[in-house]
């Protein structure tokens, strides 16, 4: 997965919006004004395709033992977040998506019951 299909994937869900609310280069994807992916683009063009990804907090661990490119997220709070390496040899497309689908549900879940039914 390049960057602008990780791009267009996120902004495909519903009330998504994104910004650069730490520098130029952190790309913030939010729902419901809350993050649930961002990407340093200065270092997805040096080469590090990663992505951070909210996770539940008992699945993130099982990931981060199964694939060597799942990490606890880097400048998150370790216990939710995850870094994803994109590897298209251990990581396919469609788990990317997954693993971002689930991020986003975790959010949006977490909104208050008013925000969500304006996003729906």
């Amino acid at each position: 997965m390049n960057i602008e299909e990780l791009y267009q994937y996120c902004l495909s869900k519903k009330g998504v919006t994104e910004n650069f609310p730490f520098d130029e280069t952190t790309l913030v994807f939010k729902v419901g004004g809350k993050m649930f992916a961002l990407c340093g683009l200065d270092r997805w063009e040096a080469g590090d395709k990663s992505i951070n990804l909210k996770c539940d907090p008992e699945w993130a661990t099982e990931l981060r033992e199964s694939y060597e490119n799942i990490k606890p997220g880097y400048h998150m709070s370790k216990k939710h977040w995850n870094t994803v390496t994109l590897d298209p040899y251990e990581i396919s497309n469609e788990f990317i998506k997954e693993l971002i689908d689930h991020s986003y549900q975790l959010v949006f879940n977490g909104l208050p019951k008013k925000v969500r039914e304006q996003l729906s």
